[in-house]
């Protein structure tokens, strides 16, 4: 049995990755620094699965604390989640995203090399095709046109990657860059829970719906689309784990270097649409409005997934309906998210 670990695997699609793995029959072994998440995740990870994960709590930039998990564990693979990940937040904190998601992989890579362990699934998104007219986005889309700090780091590790595997041949690399994940585990036990006020769409639609929130104000309608709305490629968390584990069965069975991967649906919803869908899956009317843009969002963006099928054997099969049906059956389960940690 192949040994996985996984960073920032109490996050939002690390604990379903983790999830996805088992099913699949790999051991696991999780890390996670809890700035975005809470230990709770790990029981509803045992009540899900069935069993204890191996936990270290461990800030991926300190070698310190990362370092036990390599030298206590036979690692085979690593998918590596942990990191800052708000596209808003980012422009207003750019130091801090540039040196957590930079020296966190550079402390993870240094030691994977150390310890022999060679293949790693990276965590990369589609912000690093920055705004382009060329879509759907290939996975030979430009780069370098990012619109924010956060889409900057994950273009600035790439590099860090494709000159990493140059210099270290015997490294297997994929790196996947995926759209807009959301929705929530069937059961409900897991889903989206970020400290604070939420980010991202899907998590601050559902307390809105939930009337933890009072309004919706959805940034931008005046953008060249048919509504006049952001489109985006919204990927169910589930089917995104599940790519995951399409990725690590890839890199264990081929000679490949380095190679990407975009992992979407390959069509574009909507933010109004999404509300809409939202909606019909809880039954009432969203309180909501048009607000200005958001700095660093750009108009239209979704994936050509062609690669992804064809290498990976992966296509997203759940749907727009599916995603909020599961996020509202999350958030009427656990109104007020996951219990904090004592």
């Amino acid at each position: 049995m192949s040994t996985v670990l996984v960073t920032g695997g109490t996050g939002f699609i690390g604990s379903h990755t983790v999830i996805a793995l088992d099913k699949s029959g790999f051991d696991v072994v999780i890390a996670d620094n809890l700035s975005n998440s809470k230990t709770e995740v790990l029981k509803r990870l045992h009540t899900i699965c069935g069993k204890d994960f191996r936990f270290y709590k461990a800030d991926c930039c300190k070698r310190e604390e990362l370092e036990p998990v390599f030298r206590e564990n036979k690692i085979d693979a690593v998918i590596h989640f942990a990191g800052l990940k708000a596209v808003g937040e980012s422009v207003s904190k750019p130091l801090e995203y540039y040196s957590n998601n930079i020296n966190s992989l550079l402390t993870l890579v240094g030691l994977m090399k150390d310890y022999k362990v060679d293949e790693l699934v990276f965590s990369s998104s589609a912000t690093v095709y920055g705004e382009s007219e060329d879509v759907p986005f290939t996975e030979e889309s430009p780069l370098g046109m990012c619109t924010n700090p956060y889409g900057w780091t994950k273009w600035m590790q790439e590099q860090m990657l494709r000159d990493f595997s140059k210099a270290y041949p015997e490294f297997k690399i994929a790196l996947l860059r995926y759209f807009n994940p959301v929705g929530a585990h069937e059961s409900g036990l897991l889903g989206e829970d970020p400290r604070g006020i939420p980010n991202n769409l899907f998590p601050y639609i559902s307390k809105v719906a939930g009337g933890t929130l009072e309004k919706l104000t959805i940034f931008g309608g005046d953008y060249d689309t048919e509504d006049g709305t952001c489109l985006r490629d919204y990927i169910h968390v589930m089917d995104l784990a599940e790519g995951h584990v399409k990725a690590i069965n890839y890199l264990a069975t081929n000679d490949t270097g380095i190679n990407v991967f975009n992992l979407g649906t390959g069509k574009g919803t909507s933010v109004l649409e999404a509300v809409r869908a939202f909606e019909k899956a809880c039954g009432h009317e969203i309180n909501k409005e048009i607000g200005p843009r958001r700095p660093g969002d750009i108009a239209v963006s979704y994936a050509s997934t062609e690669k992804a099928e064809k290498l990976l054997g992966f296509k997203a099969t759940r749907t727009v309906e599916e995603m909020c049906s599961s996020c509202w059956n999350w958030q009427t389960k656990n109104p007020d998210g996951l219990p904090d940690d004592n």
